[in-house]
C-alpha cells in the first residue's frame, strides 16, 4: 500500500463514517403523501382495517395526517377513516358515500407497515385506531 492510495480512502473512509448513522437511524422522516410505495401501503392499511374491524359497513380514506417512512422502507401513516354506507363485500367503496347524520363514524389510525416491493409483500407492524 502505497501513501497515496492510503489518502485517496481517507475520504471513502470519512464518508463513511458520516453515512453510517443516517442510514441505519430508526427515526422516521417526512415524505410526500404521493410517495409510490407510500400509497400502496395506504390502501393496504384500510384493506386489512376493513377486514378486521367488526362492522358491517366498509371505511375509506378521508384524511392522511402524517406520513413517514424509515429508510427500510417502513411506513408510519396517521390516517381518518369514514364510515361508508356500503357493506364490506360491495365492489367500489372508492366512490361510496359517507353515512351521515347520526350513523356518521370515523375512526383516527396509526399504522406502520413493511413492504417488500419486489415481492409485492406487505406486513402490518403495528395498527392503533381510535373512533372519534
Amino acid at each position: 500500500m502505497t501513501p497515496d492510495s492510503t489518502l485517496l480512502k481517507a475520504p471513502l473512509l470519512l464518508g463513511l463514517i458520516v453515512l453510517v448513522p443516517h442510514v441505519c437511524s430508526s427515526d422516521f422522516v417526512d415524505i410526500g403523501r404521493r410517495t409510490k410505495y407510500f400509497i400502496l401501503c395506504v390502501e393496504f392499511a384500510v384493506f386489512h382495517f376493513n377486514q378486521v374491524y367488526p362492522d358491517e359497513y366498509a371505511y375509506k380514506l378521508l384524511w392522511v395526517r402524517r406520513s413517514q417512512r424509515k429508510f427500510t422502507l417502513i411506513y408510519l401513516m396517521e390516517l381518518e377513516l369514514g364510515q361508508t354506507i356500503c357493506t364490506k363485500q360491495d365492489e367500489d367503496l372508492e366512490n361510496c358515500p359517507l353515512q351521515e347524520g347520526p350513523e356518521e363514524k370515523k375512526v383516527d389510525c396509526t399504522f406502520i407497515v413493511d413492504v417488500r416491493p419486489w415481492f409485492s409483500q406487505f406486513t402490518l407492524l403495528n395498527s392503533t385506531c381510535v373512533q372519534k
